[in-house]
């Protein structure tokens, strides 16, 4: 579709109250009309309701440094930095770097990086937004033409160092992301990018086709910033992860291997893979013998996905939408947190159709073009990996273990003393804050508030001494479920705090962790001489797992408003649970 038609879609777009919303701003140096209007539409097509802030051609500077600019007061979630690399360097010293000595060049750039993150730096001061700066093109063409690159210290060179100082810049600040414009013009080709009668005649250096082509780039970060990075991909097996139909023609026979024909489903699990090293869970739903293809997955020299790769495995005759529920009950997630892969079209549209909440990929008829789709997929971006990111494939193998136990006993008090369980309470510090953020934009089902904190949210509230942030660790004898569960009280006055959060991941639910949790901290306020806790319970169409924990925990329902429930609780007055489980604080 191209540009034209995202103008007049955009047109038509009516904010819906039932879908979430977005607020962008978009800066640049140059005119970048149309840029907007495309974020608006293709944020639509994903159920968002996207409100866009373009300023007037090249003010971004102004309103970066006027604290009471329009800017700040659009109050946006997320900001797009977008200038181009002559501009930020100075014409002359782009086209004629080599008139000046190699000192004066080094000090030209430390020069104009000083400016640049006084840019951050200011932003940064007055918006806890997440921001969003373009590295810097580096220069097709150099009056030194062969010789360019041996140069002690020419233009690209000079760009190189800049753009590695912004790297090193935004690397531990959890505000600031690169947007890499070098692999961008790379993959879309520089001269379809570029308009030079346009950029002449009117700033605008970036074709129509290349305002689309951004636009889709920049939607990677619209997915973590509206917690909608999807955790899990479903997968079929014959013509998917391998050649042919291992029915048919046997182990021997089916196209996987390193080279020739075999190699694009090969480098399709290598991907794959590297999917799932990050934190996307991998499993497998496919008809088939399930002899037959669990034979590829445990013997097949170049098979790289196996079978404890995937924490959940339908190889049967079932229609695939009812292994899908299976899956998405198996895993404990969320539908709208899959993603299916299948070669067959017929399989997808009955997906599409059954569960439109599944984002269903369309799988290319080559498998050639397999590895080139995935990667150009957005839904798995992240704005940090944790340590339980990293340790997900572990804990969905311990997970299975559970549930084995879990079928040979004969009721839950038994499951739980076998489980052995432990909890240790922890605050929130630097080494945490990204697992404690990421708990608040990724847990859906038990999250009383569905408050998303970003870093700066949470590094606010450490600095406000009426705000008691904690977080729970919890493990039993099958292994660490990592940190799951959140509790944010602020207070109120000296004898009252309000919840103003809590949550747990969907992987410790089920083991009354919550009540323990919660009691363990209410007596922590107890000490601290507070009487009274206010709390509430804010509905949505996900979290309803948590609907009667105040009511059950001992809070007292005062009314609703705006579908909001308002709950207060005497301390001492609240219910205590059975404990299974042995929980301490790790600072004492």
């Amino acid at each position: 579709m191209g540009l034209g038609e995202y103008l007049n879609q955009s047109k038509k777009i009516i904010q819906n109250p039932s879908i979430n919303s977005c607020k962008i701003a978009i800066l640049s140096n140059f005119t970048i009309n149309g840029l907007g209007e495309v974020m608006q539409v293709l944020c639509n097509n994903q159920k968002i309701y996207a409100e866009v802030y373009t300023p007037d051609y090249n003010q971004y500077m102004q309103e970066i440094f006027n604290k009471s600019s329009r800017l700040y007061k659009f109050s946006p979630n997320i900001i797009f930095l977008l200038i181009d690399t002559e501009y930020m360097l100075g014409g002359d010293f782009y086209s004629f770097p080599y008139r000046l000595t190699n000192k004066e060049r080094e000090n030209n750039i430390e020069k104009k990086f000083q400016e640049l993150k006084s840019l951050i730096i200011s932003l940064e001061q007055n918006t806890s937004c997440k921001i969003v700066i373009n590295n810097f093109l580096y220069p097709l063409y150099s009056s030194r033409g062969i010789l360019e690159n041996k140069q002690d210290y020419g233009i690209k060179k000079a760009i190189m160092d800049f753009n590695n100082q912004l790297e090193d810049l935004a690397k531990n600040d959890s505000q600031l992301f690169v947007f890499d414009i070098n692999s961008f013009v790379m993959k879309e080709g520089y001269n379809s990018i570029m308009d030079s009668k346009m950029d002449y005649l009117a700033d605008m250096k970036l074709s129509p086709s290349a305002i689309v082509s951004l636009a889709k780039e920049y939607l990677a970060y619209i997915f973590p910033l509206m917690s909608m990075t999807k955790k899990c991909i479903i997968l079929d097996l014959d013509n998917t992860l391998w050649g042919g139909i291992i029915g048919e023609e046997g182990i021997s026979n089916i196209k996987l291997s390193p080279e020739k024909e075999g190699k694009p489903f090969y480098d399709f699990q290598k991907r794959l893979l590297e999917l799932s090293e990050r934190g996307i869970i991998l499993a497998i739903n496919s008809r088939n013998n399930y002899n037959d293809a669990i034979e590829v997955i445990k013997n097949h020299p170049y098979m790289l996905l196996r079978e404890d790769n995937f924490a959940s495995i339908k190889i049967n005759w079932d229609d695939k939408v009812k292994n899908i529920k299976e899956i998405a009950n198996d895993l404990n997630i969320g539908i709208d947190s899959l993603v299916f892969i299948d070669d067959d079209k017929t399989n997808r549209e009955f997906v599409k159709k059954m569960l439109p909440e599944v984002f269903v990929v369309e799988l290319p008829e080559s498998s050639c073009d397999y590895v080139k789709t995935l990667e150009a997929l957005k839904i798995f971006n992240s704005f940090s990996i944790t340590k339980e990111d990293l340790e997900k494939k572990e804990m969905y193998v311990s997970q299975k273990k559970r549930d084995e136990l879990k079928a040979k006993v004969s009721d839950l008090n038994s499951f739980l003393n076998e489980l052995k369980l432990e909890g240790e309470i922890i605050s929130v510090n630097d080494f945490n804050i990204s697992r404690t953020s990421q708990l608040t934009q990724k847990t859906n089902q038990f999250n009383l508030t569905t408050k998303r904190y970003s870093e700066g949210d949470i590094n606010s509230f450490l600095k406000d001494e009426n705000y008691l942030l904690k977080l729970i660790r919890v493990k039993d004898k099958f292994g660490d479920y990592g940190i799951t569960g959140l509790a944010v009280f602020k207070k109120i006055d000296n004898s009252i705090s309000e919840l103003d959060n809590f949550l747990l991941s969907c992987r410790i639910l089920g083991k009354n962790i919550e009540f323990v949790f919660l009691q363990k901290l209410i007596d922590e306020l107890g000490k601290r001489e507070i009487k009274k806790i206010k709390a509430r319970f804010i509905p949505t169409s996900k979290n309803a797992p948590a609907a009667n924990f105040l009511r059950e925990a001992g809070f007292i329902l005062e009314g609703k408003s705006g579908g909001e429930e308002n709950y207060t609780l005497d301390i001492g007055k609240e219910n205590k649970k059975n404990i299974f489980m042995e929980i301490k604080y790790a600072d004492s």
